[in-house]
């Protein structure tokens, strides 16, 4: 068999997995483990992240909505992830495989250490022959601590263990020109190759069982294709095709064609996984040194400063419209950076003791953001 892909990440909705009206779908899972067991013995590891956890634990509870308070939400997850895990090693073991469930909060990916966990915890899980199942913790996560939604959580996974493809499953063929329930005109993008010239065609949620939408997806999309990893946008009816990348074929639907300007592990981590302490406001000749010219941020080219943090903490850097351009490691404390600002490296050097270098954030510690981070 010749194919470019040897690990995948695979992510399905509750939308996709579950009944309308909650509990899962057995032969939705059923399918789920069919295609992976086949593709596994095809030489490719496979990585699901799956949502569903409050969804079955809705059908189990007997509600007919989805919780909209934490604690609700949370308890119907800790009944519904003992149901959702269960069914999958159920199906897995039919076809041979042993699967792993893997809970993730947003700490796991946003401290260094733990990150680095994570990593090697699912790249023995795969060296071994197992089937990882990665789903949000939402049993314990704190709202401002939480990923949001699990299209952004399977593209850091992705990039997690360095995979060569994302496929996000969802309820429609893939990214249309406009909403096809009401415009007939609409047509489906086959291949997507910048997301900010795309990102006003996306609709919000429309499930009553699941979180995301399509400006989700496209924003997994962005991490994704950053990461150098190319995403399709699969109609969840269409699973078993994913056997068509067995013959070195795509399946139908929209595919985000992965940047050429790819990101490091590290720089991976500044831009997507970890969390910021605050921001640094620059000027425009900074702005332009940063984005144009690879020159690490000097103090000289700070006009403010939001937040609080400490030295080696991550920040991110706007500019004078207040977007954010770039996220690094500072060098200096948030008091720190206000009592330099404006001042010329040398300036700054004879203020500030314990420094190694002149510069606020190495150009070695800085990602680029979003349009920017692509020039």
């Amino acid at each position: 068999m010749s194919t470019e892909f040897h690990r995948i990440v695979l992510k399905i909705g509750s939308s996709s997995l579950n009944h309308a009206e909650g509990g899962v779908s057995e032969a939705a899972i059923q399918e789920v483990a069919q295609v992976i067991a086949r593709l596994n013995r095809a030489g490719m590891e496979c990585v699901l992240v799956s949502s569903g956890a409050v969804a079955a634990g809705m059908g189990k509870l007997g509600f007919v909505k989805r919780p909209r308070d934490i604690a609700g939400k949370q308890a119907a997850a800790a009944v519904g992830q003992g149901v959702l895990i269960e069914k999958y090693a159920q199906a897995f073991e039919r076809h041979g495989l042993t699967s792993a469930q893997v809970l993730l909060s947003r700490m796991d990916l946003a401290e260094v250490s733990r990150y680095r966990n994570a990593q090697n915890t699912l790249e023995r899980l795969l060296h071994l022959g197992t089937v990882p199942i990665i789903n949000e913790n939402d049993t314990v996560v704190v709202e401002e601590l939480c990923f949001g939604d699990n299209d952004r959580l399977s593209a850091l996974v992705a990039g997690l263990v360095h995979a060569d493809f994302l496929i996000i499953l969802t309820d429609v063929d893939g990214l249309y020109t406009a909403n096809p329930k009401s415009d007939p005109t609409a047509r489906r993008m086959d291949e997507v190759r910048d997301i900010a010239e795309v990102m006003d065609m996306a609709g919000d949620a429309g499930s009553n069982l699941g979180t995301g939408g399509m400006v989700t997806k496209l924003k997994a999309a962005e991490i994704a294709t950053r990461f150098g990893i190319g995403m399709l946008l699969l109609n969840a009816s269409r699973l078993g095709e994913l056997e068509n990348l067995l013959a070195g074929k795509r399946p139908l639907g929209t595919y985000f064609v992965p940047s050429s300007h790819r990101l490091s592990g590290r720089k991976r981590w500044i831009a997507y996984a970890g969390l910021s302490e605050g921001s640094i406001i620059v000027d425009d000749g900074a702005e332009k040194a940063l984005a144009l010219e690879g020159k690490s941020l000097l103090a000289s080219g700070i006009i403010g400063v939001e937040g609080g943090w400490e030295r080696k903490e991550l920040v991110r850097i706007l500019n004078q419209d207040g977007q954010e351009i770039a996220r690094g490691l500072a060098e200096l404390s948030s008091t720190e950076v206000d009592a330099v600002k404006g001042l010329h490296s040398e300036e700054m050097l004879a203020r500030i003791s314990g420094l190694d270098g002149g510069e606020v954030i190495h150009r070695d510690n800085l990602t680029l953001m979003g349009d920017i981070g692509a020039k």
